[in-house]
């Protein structure tokens, strides 16, 4: 029998996943090609990646009831993590050189259109 708490874990888990799947659909409509989804790195992980020419989007995804509970989500240490696991993924790309690298999110509230939130955060560089 699983504790109260792992229940708990992989209900957030479950809804994390939702999440990013209803946030992908809604780049695609926007045009954007998602080319990564949980790149994970020991520097710390991405949510979606998401390519239109060469713009790459590096998106967090924040399922929670309000917008504002989805920004204030994003702290400066996860800022950190999330820009060193891009500085890894773009270094592995071939024509990183002339891209152009965005930090957004987009908030998944209950019952609405997600919330594309541009530059959410900028780079140190």
């Amino acid at each position: 029998m699983q504790s109260d708490a792992r229940r708990a874990r992989y209900r957030a888990y479950r809804k994390g996943h939702r999440g990013e799947f209803v946030a992908s659909l809604a780049l695609l409509l926007k045009g954007y090609r998602v080319v990564a989804r949980r790149f994970r790195t020991k520097a710390g992980e991405i949510d979606l990646i998401a390519r239109r020419g060469d713009l790459i989007l590096v998106v967090e995804v924040k399922v929670r009831p309000t917008l504002l509970q989805a920004m204030e989500a994003i702290t400066v240490t996860a800022e950190r993590r999330i820009e060193a696991a891009a500085d890894i993924w773009l270094s592995r790309q071939a024509d990183h050189a002339r891209l152009s690298v965005r930090f957004d999110m987009i908030a998944v509230l209950p019952r609405r259109w997600p919330v594309h939130v541009p530059n959410i955060f900028q780079a140190r560089y």
